[in-house]
């Protein structure tokens, strides 16, 4: 059964406002303190899922940021569940006894998971929120800039195809194929691409 928290800051200004977090952890018992430690942390709205399979359904209809798993759930671990939503890029922090920390640790941290061993302190728990959130902020960054370089270099893909096809069809060298293609986008107010894609139908 799912639990949905949602609160406002009050006004204090709190850096993270409108954060969402996720937390499967097993029954009811205990859901208060999580709540109290996320909205702690700058979580606006905390949701709880009662199971691995529960939290599963939740990560596919909502936009979560951090996902906390208390492990064991019911029907699973949960070390499995907080690799699978880290390799989709949420950040996952998974709580286990400290005696399973190593063991844990060692099988989650390549997935980009942060394991803590129970019982923690507030303190621990804060902290290692921050560097989740950290490192998610630096994940972003890197997706972002690879989906620049993948734009770019569909880009030049694109106008090198329509080089190819000017210099084919309308028997320009390189270098006037080149020009042909700056001249047209500055004439017609567009992107290099766009002319180039406009190439493509034409000729291609």
């Amino acid at each position: 059964m799912l639990t949905l928290t949602h609160k406002g800051n009050g006004g204090s200004g709190r850096k993270g406002a409108g954060r969402r977090a996720l937390v499967a952890t097993a029954g009811e018992k205990g859901r208060s303190q999580w709540e109290k430690l996320l909205q702690e942390a700058g979580f606006l709205e905390v949701a709880f899922a009662a199971s691995g399979g529960e939290a599963r359904r939740l990560l596919l209809s909502g936009d979560w940021e951090v996902l906390v798993v208390n492990a064991p759930l019911p029907d699973e671990f949960g070390h499995q569940l907080a690799m699978d939503a880290a390799d989709e890029g949420t950040g996952v922090l998974l709580a286990v006894k400290s005696e399973q920390w190593e063991e844990i640790s060692e099988q989650a941290s390549s997935f980009g998971v942060l394991t803590l061993g129970k019982p923690f302190s507030r303190g621990m728990f804060s902290q290692a929120v921050g560097l989740l959130l950290a490192s998610q902020a630096k994940a972003q960054c890197y997706r972002a800039e690879n989906e620049k370089l993948r734009q770019k270099l569909e880009e030049l893909r694109i106008v090198s195809r329509a080089k190819c096809l000017l210099v084919e069809y309308l028997h320009l060298n390189e270098e006037e194929a080149h020009k042909h293609l700056e001249r047209q986008a500055m004439e017609e107010r567009k992107t290099r691409r766009a002319v180039a894609e406009e190439i493509l139908r034409e000729y291609g």
